[in-house]
């Protein structure tokens, strides 16, 4: 009770002329909103011929919907590809003047960890050290390798137990948006535009953002709440592109396999091999790129495997898939009876090309953190947003923080204060907007 009234009171330092009215708390605490979202599992599938790729993802979606409705949302739905869809008018004499400005989160969660029976653990009143998950010790977020919990102690601090990821990627977004609109129902004397809010399925594996209805969206300009630690503003991401390369072997019965049998599983293994190591994820950082296999099938008859390409650059991202086509003639010449066959296909660009003729997005998210007590900086996001792909249908979209830590793991975490400070600049961001009409 006390973190919340700090909030509300923080808030209220800032809204300019209203200064003096103490704001009315949200009927929902964003905290107690992501608890609740986090027990549903919205766990998103790779290689699914639908969206969303699990059904089970719009359970959250028709509960969100009906959620929107309740906190004053217009023209509510859920499209047939499990996207939710609302409008909140803005309160303006003339809301015209103001661009509508867009929100977007998603619902699913990664395919790398389950997010089945998510069992969030709040460490209340942090007060350093390492934090041993319950439910398997060997999980553990250590301040060496986090050295973000030398920052957070007093905190609440929110976990899985160690055997699922806790979905702080992205229900901390979208509880964070959800609780903004019920902060401006609460204060209508807090001054905004009209905002068009999404939630949208299958982030995590590229896919619901291509049903995404831009027009009907009615934003000009838009931000994903997608980002991680306080005070990250990101409107750069990879480009990107993921290869798959088919190994066609010849199964037979094993008895009989001499002179026959042609083992698939040697030539993948073979290829794999091949990638150089420091051009993986688990050896680069900062602006570095890489090449990532992160699926595949063993099998005699065929192998097949899936590979991340990420470059910030074109140039980068080029380089790496003719190096992925090199190491096929190499593996192809040392298994000759194998057929191997890779196929390219691109899944983003870097956002920065489009973004980097609208900086007044990142301006005033970078005024609103700063409003809302946080030390706001531009960081390149090593992965992608449905942003990403938004922005170069027309819908210019950076990418904001909200608070979340280690996401597709099982080390997995977010706080109190991270959920809260979030929230409270995106109250800041959509008042910024009305200010400058």
């Amino acid at each position: 009770m006390k973190s919340l009234l700090t909030f509300v009171l923080c808030l209220t330092a800032v809204i300019g002329v209203q200064a003096q009215t103490q704001l009315k708390p949200p009927t929902e605490p964003v905290f107690d909103r992501f608890l609740r979202y986090v027990k549903i599992d919205t766990q998103s599938a790779e290689d699914q011929n639908t969206v969303p790729s699990t059904r089970k993802q719009l359970n959250l979606a028709n509960l969100l919907a009906k959620e929107l409705t309740t906190l004053g949302a217009q023209g509510v739905r859920v499209s047939e590809f499990g996207i939710v869809y609302g409008t909140i008018p803005g309160n303006l004499a003339d809301n015209s003047k103001v661009p509508v400005v867009g929100l977007i989160a998603h619902m699913d969660t990664s395919p790398a960890v389950s997010g089945e029976n998510v069992n969030a653990i709040v460490h209340k009143n942090y007060q350093g050290g390492d934090i041993v998950l319950p439910k398997d010790r060997t999980q553990v977020i250590s301040v060496e390798k986090n050295p973000i919990l030398k920052d957070m102690v007093g905190d609440d601090i929110i976990t899985a137990d160690g055997t699922t990821l806790l979905g702080s990627d992205d229900k901390s977004g979208i509880a964070e948006i959800l609780t903004m609109i019920d902060i401006l129902r609460q204060n209508p004397q807090i001054k905004h535009g009209t905002l068009a809010i999404a939630f949208t399925p299958d982030e995590e594996v590229g896919g619901g953002i291509e049903k995404f209805d831009v027009k009907a969206f009615g934003a000009k300009v838009a931000y994903t709440v997608d980002g991680g630690t306080l005070g990250e503003i990101s409107n750069e991401t990879w480009s990107a592109k993921t290869a798959t390369v088919t190994f066609q072997g010849k199964s037979t019965h094993p008895g009989t396999a001499k002179g026959i049998m042609v083992n698939a599983m040697f030539a993948i293994a073979d290829y794999l091999g091949r990638v150089p190591q420091d051009m993986l994820p688990e050896t680069t950082e900062g602006r570095v790129g890489f090449v990532h296999p992160y699926t595949g099938v063993l099998d005699v008859e065929k192998s097949t495997v899936k590979l991340l390409l990420r470059d910030f650059d074109l140039s980068g991202l080029n380089a790496k898939e003719k190096l992925l086509r090199d190491l096929v003639g190499q593996t192809q010449a040392k298994f000759p009876e194998v057929k191997i066959a890779i196929d390219v296909q691109e899944n983003y660009k870097n956002m920065k090309e489009v973004l980097k003729d609208f900086p007044e997005l990142t301006d005033n998210a970078i005024e609103a953190s700063k409003r809302a007590g946080i030390k706001a900086y531009m960081k390149p996001i090593r992965g992608g947003t449905d942003g990403a792909r938004l922005t170069f249908e027309g819908l210019p979209t950076p990418n904001l923080f909200t608070g979340g830590e280690n996401f597709h793991g099982k080390l997995e975490f977010n706080s109190r204060r991270g959920l809260e400070k979030s929230t409270d600049m995106l109250v800041h961001l959509v008042q910024i907007f009305a200010e400058k009409k």
